[in-house]
């Protein structure tokens, strides 16, 4: 493989230093094992390579997994101060109304009740009435369903935060 065939970004994330390599990794997913099953597959020829091994490695996600991986995302209109991603991530949310916010945080409070964990959903692109009607959704699948659709959403902001990881400076 050559830096010419190679997208600058992704490149460079083939050659940093493993340390270096496994904190970005972790930036994008809070799960140790998915970055570590990614670092280990270095170097990927292409974007796509690098995507299909993130999707893989979530497949592999075990419960606990799973609970480490959700644990690195705020609730749904309450990003973490100074969280420049999740900020960006939750735009939809930053011009709802209060009333749509206040209602957020009871459903938010709800579905973590129920299932224990956050409400999970890729928000980049969605409005804060999208999100509100997804939870109300979801709320109701039994959490073996809701499980698979918070790794599936997973995913998703994965192949997100790796885009912006590997894109050209």
């Amino acid at each position: 493989m050559t830096s010419t065939s190679t997208p600058p970004g992704l490149a460079r994330f083939n050659t940093l230093e493993e340390h270096a390599a496994l904190t970005a990794l972790h930036e994008a997913c809070a799960s140790t094992a998915w970055a570590k099953r990614l670092l280990a597959a270095r170097p990927y020829a292409t974007s796509e390579d690098l995507y299909a091994a993130s999707d893989a490695a979530m497949a592999e996600l075990t419960a606990a997994d799973l609970d480490e991986a959700m644990a690195g995302h705020p609730p749904i209109g309450r990003p973490e101060p100074g969280d420049p991603t999740s900020a960006r991530e939750q735009r939809g949310m930053a011009g709802a109304s209060d009333a749509l916010k206040a209602e957020m945080l009871e459903l938010n409070l709800a579905y973590q009740e129920r299932f224990g964990h956050v409400f999970l959903i890729c928000a980049t692109g969605r409005t804060g009435e999208q999100m509100r009607d997804a939870v109300r959704e979801r709320i109701g699948n039994t959490p073996e369903r809701e499980r698979e659709i918070v790794r599936a959403e997973l995913g998703k902001i994965n192949r997100i935060r790796l885009a912006r990881l590997v894109e050209e400076d």
